[in-house]
């Protein structure tokens, strides 16, 4: 039985429905709050965790496989296989600022309190362009933080930019473009080769498929 970790959120309803396209036996039915669930046919042990623990628990061996945000597995700087990317789940890491602020060069900024869930990645992209960032790790409502002088930017994950704009916030950099991805435990792979390519197989197929049908002209 192979075991496959599953983001909890945003990202559930869409991996689901892409590993069902793919022929994968989904979680047997229960009340959503048992975090390991058998598949419908038993040959799968589902984990669903945190989207930021996805990483932790494939990397580690609890699960042999799994789908996490390439945000999410960046920030986490896992050392697991990352054989597909998948057509769901997009998304950007972005500076923001409150819109009011006047706009400068970062390398103009002189020590910025910069608010975030994604420190190592944050830390990172300012320290590259010579900006020593205070940093100030949150774990929610990271647009909360100039609205009541936390921080002077931030640094999160904008989908439609709607929330930032509710919260009178513009972006102002991208650090990197995101999106869903399959990753697959190292050691697993090694002692699991045949079922898990053919896992992969099946979702690369169902993906490949879907991309020809979207960008075949009409007439074909």
């Amino acid at each position: 039985m192979l075991t496959v970790a599953l983001p909890k959120g945003r990202l559930t309803a869409d991996a689901l429905a892409w590993m069902d396209r793919a022929g994968w036996p989904l979680p047997a039915g229960g009340d959503g709050r048992r975090l390991v669930v058998p598949s419908t046919d038993g040959t799968l042990s589902y984990v669903m965790a945190k989207p930021m623990d996805v990483p932790v628990f494939v990397e580690q061996g609890a699960a042999d496989l799994g789908i996490a945000g390439l945000d999410v597995l960046r920030e986490r700087n896992a050392d697991v296989f990352e054989p597909l990317r998948l057509p769901f789940g997009y998304c950007r890491l972005s500076v923001a600022a409150p819109a009011a602020r006047p706009e400068r060069p970062l390398r103009l900024e002189i020590n910025p309190r910069v608010a975030t869930k994604y420190p190592r990645l944050t830390e990172a992209f300012f320290r590259q362009r010579g900006v020593a960032a205070e940093l100030i790790v949150l774990s929610g409502s990271v647009e909360l933080a100039p609205l009541v002088n936390l921080a002077d930017l931030i640094v999160d994950m904008v989908e439609t930019g709607h929330t930032l704009a509710a919260n009178g916030l513009i972006e102002r950099r991208t650090l990197l473009d995101s999106q869903a991805i399959l990753i697959v435990n190292r050691a697993s792979y090694r002692l699991h080769t045949a079922a898990i390519e053919h896992l992969i197989d099946s979702l690369r197929h169902v993906v490949l498929t879907a991309g020809e049908r979207t960008t075949r002209p009409k007439d074909q």
